[in-house]
């Protein structure tokens, strides 16, 4: 890899199980296959959109990959290390540099902290700054995200949606991170206040050189934010490609689904687009179908589909797609 790509962020087979439990003795008699065997590259420096509908395995995919949540199987190498088989004081020194920014700005501040405690717990978690070298830097990233520094002392419920997310920004930037998952940072927000929120991290972006994996379901704003787009379906990545390719030339037939929800602004555009109405609903993570997991609301599914499970392969380059119909530098097959 060339300097201009470097990874960072290399995800090999990842999985997330919850068990379910059941009866008296609270027997181990399934699973809900949150994550089942997600594998991508993140470039540093990039921004890679993670996008999805609602309960397919986004949030749980960021959320393991810092070890929030333990991982089942798989392994998630940063910067080298592989942080599913790092623990203890190794594992804390190697989440200085990866933050998350939580989806809910009213659930993720504690309400009985001041901003100076929120923002900077980090710094003396870490015991990186206390005392007046505590408060300078607080009062440093309040600015940095365009907060008054007057605000320090003030509590959460003080602050409107836009400013509390903002306040969490700042304490993701306390320990000058290398990679910042965004949990939907925008989906809680106003859509005047998501604009400046978007903007705001793309500043950071490019003055800090940060990394976002930026985890969303509003495919317009991913397409502005994002270098590149992975799209996932019940716990599984089926595409994974540059923003410009998904977005114009779209293989899985999940993704040109997705992408025909998408209102166009050209009202001609509009009129002629085709829009591909996916029937039935989401099977249920902890019973996935047999085959391909998209197998059950495919428009295009054949006999192969319901039998085995597609291989997630580079159909052209940069371009990965898991689809039976899809061949290696070919279309889609109807």
């Amino acid at each position: 890899m060339t300097a201009q790509r470097e990874v960072i962020l290399q995800v090999e087979n990842l999985k997330k199980y919850f068990p379910i439990r059941r009866g008296v003795f609270q027997r181990h008699v399934g699973d809900v296959k949150a994550v089942d065997g997600v594998s991508f590259d993140v470039y540093r420096g990039e921004t890679l959109g993670l996008v999805g509908e609602s309960g397919c395995g986004k949030t749980t995919t960021g959320r393991t990959i810092i070890r929030l949540y333990e991982p089942t199987d798989g392994h998630v190498h940063f910067e080298g290390a592989d942080l599913a088989a790092t623990s203890g004081s190794n594992l804390r020194q190697m989440r200085r540099k990866m933050q998350m920014i939580f989806q809910d700005p009213y659930a993720s501040l504690s309400p009985r902290m001041s901003v100076l405690g929120i923002v900077g717990e980090p710094l003396e978690v870490h015991r990186v700054a206390s005392g007046k070298e505590r408060k300078d830097r607080v009062a440093e990233l309040l600015e940095l995200v365009g907060l008054d520094p007057a605000f320090m002392n003030r509590y959460p419920h003080e602050f409107s949606g836009g400013q509390r997310q903002r306040i969490g920004l700042a304490r993701s930037l306390a320990l000058n991170p290398d990679l910042i998952i965004c949990d939907e940072p925008i989906s809680a927000l106003d859509v005047s206040i998501q604009a400046q929120v978007v903007n705001l991290l793309e500043e950071l972006q490019a003055k800090l050189g940060l990394t976002y994996m930026f985890i969303a379901h509003d495919l317009s704003m991913v397409r502005h934010i994002s270098n590149r787009v992975a799209v996932m379906y019940l716990g599984k990545i089926v595409e994974l490609t540059d923003r410009d390719a998904l977005y114009s030339n779209p293989l899985h037939p999940y993704t040109q689904a997705l992408l025909s929800a998408v209102p166009v602004p050209d009202p001609f555009i509009e009129e002629k687009r085709q829009r591909i109405i996916l029937e039935g609903d989401l099977p249920s993570p902890a019973n996935p179908p047999q085959g391909c997991n998209f197998n059950t609301r495919c428009p295009v599914a054949i006999d192969t589909c319901f039998e085995m499970e597609p291989e997630f392969i580079e159909v052209a380059s940069g371009h990965s797609c898991a689809c039976h119909l899809v061949k290696p530098k070919g279309p889609l097959v109807d």
